[in-house]
């Protein structure tokens, strides 16, 4: 176990983090099914891994603890901070977008548009 390199160590530590912030973000708001659960845990593992380890270095530069934690340890708390926070943010995005579409924010749950007569 020892044989692994820095580099093997940080992607474990990516996966890692990632994974635990993307089964945190599931518990903290259940899903509705099966592919709701299935879409948001695959979203939240892709934005872990990619942008963990500037959500990391950005978290400990504010916090002022970058000198006192190692790389894997920052790696890991930002993989699992963008994967907690993925599905807000796209679904924050999501909205703002669709108030940008023709008959976007007045639709009822059906749908449909509720202004016509």
């Amino acid at each position: 176990m020892t044989d692994m390199s820095q580099g093997s160590w940080l992607w474990a530590a990516k996966g890692a983090g990632a994974i635990a912030g993307s089964a945190a973000s599931l518990v903290y708001i259940l899903p509705q099914g099966r592919r709701e659960a299935a879409s948001r845990f695959i979203v939240g593992v892709m934005c872990g891994v990619v942008f963990g380890g500037t959500a990391g270095l950005k978290v400990a530069t504010d916090l002022g603890i970058e000198e006192q934690i190692g790389s894997s340890e920052m790696v890991l708390m930002g993989s699992a901070l963008a994967s907690l926070c993925a599905w807000w943010a796209l679904g924050f995005v999501l909205r703002l977008l669709g108030q940008y579409r023709p008959g976007g924010p007045d639709r009822d749950e059906t749908g449909v548009g509720g202004n016509e007569s």
